[in-house]
């Protein structure tokens, strides 16, 4: 009984949260769950348990995890993963003369890619896939963009943001450079 009481206050708490977070009042929450005001209030103060299928137009209206209102490691984790500086992939391309050091989780490869690269002189980025764009913000030194035919300089803080699904270039000006690169898929 006493893990059955936990599960209705964690679930009353976290509905309720994710309501306030929302910005939505109790009447705003019934007009999108379709789920009246008075119930809403219940269960929030953990004195109605929702069925199921109340549960699901609460969630469903809110666009949180269903299950992971439930879950006791979803709201203890606010932070999922470290990723430690010597343990994040990296790619040498050694005859282009470039550091990729690989930010992003692998399940995202395609649809949102985060790289941080470092320039040696002259060194520099070829075209890749098309279908995407992309969003570089310089760190140091500076850095020359071509995408289709325009080409920019630009410099330490800078950000350019630039078509990616034609031929594109990035070339290190200077000694070196290093940049981050966000790569939007298609």
């Amino acid at each position: 009984m006493h893990k059955k009481h936990n599960i209705a206050e964690r679930l009353a708490q976290r509905l309720k949260e994710a309501r306030k977070s929302k910005g939505l009042s109790l009447e705003a929450m019934a007009k999108l769950s379709g789920v009246s005001r008075s119930m809403l209030s219940q269960i929030e103060r953990g004195q109605s348990s929702p069925t199921v299928a109340t549960l699901w137009s609460l969630t469903q209206a809110l666009r949180v995890d269903f299950a992971g209102l439930l879950d006791d490691q979803t709201a203890s984790r606010s932070i999922r993963e470290i990723l430690r500086a010597n343990r994040t992939p990296t790619i040498d391309s050694q005859g282009e003369g470039c550091r990729i050091r690989i930010l992003s989780p692998p399940a995202q490869a395609g649809r949102l890619e985060v790289y941080e690269i470092s320039f040696t002189a002259d060194a520099a980025l070829l075209p890749h896939q098309s279908g995407c764009h992309e969003d570089l913000t310089v760190l140091e030194g500076s850095l020359e963009v071509v995408s289709g035919d325009e080409t920019e300089q630009v410099f330490e803080g800078d950000t350019i943001r630039y078509a990616a699904d034609c031929p594109h270039q990035i070339r290190a000006i200077g000694l070196s450079a290093k940049a981050i690169l966000i790569v939007h898929g298609s």
